[in-house]
């Protein structure tokens, strides 16, 4: 199975996040004999919206030219904390015939989707009123 690997981290405070992504994503790819074909990833972006993000539009296009299978992530909120933001990627790639997996939940359907959306959502929320407190 081609995958490929794409890992995010929001502020420049977390210089290696992306990196540990990338070795975890990497590690499962391994144990699981996939065929790494693409590693893409966006640092210091927020996870509050998909817009502007250069390695996730990479690796939209990239889909779609059908470089690889399958995308590898650490966890949902890796793509977006934002729930219409990760449902539209989701319907994009399922378009496309390209399944999601991510380390902490596994092949991600619709009810990932709807649940993890949500939580996500509830998390950027929390963490919004906490900033401006």
């Amino acid at each position: 199975m081609r995958v490929a690997i794409y890992a995010r981290h929001s502020t420049d405070r977390q210089i290696t996040s992306s990196h540990d992504q990338i070795s975890r994503c990497e590690a499962y790819c391994l144990a699981k004999n996939y065929q790494i074909t693409d590693i893409y990833h966006d640092e210091a972006f927020s996870g509050a919206m998909m817009e502007n993000r250069p390695g996730i539009s990479s690796l939209l296009m990239a889909a779609f030219d059908n470089r690889f299978d399958r995308i590898i992530c650490e966890d949902l909120s890796r793509i977006s904390r934002d729930q219409a933001d990760v449902a539209h990627f989701f319907k994009k790639m399922v378009f496309v015939g390209i399944e999601v997996e991510t380390i902490s939940e596994g092949v991600i359907n619709e009810l990932h989707i709807g649940l993890k959306g949500t939580m996500n959502a509830l998390y950027l929320k929390d963490l919004s009123d906490k900033t401006h407190r």
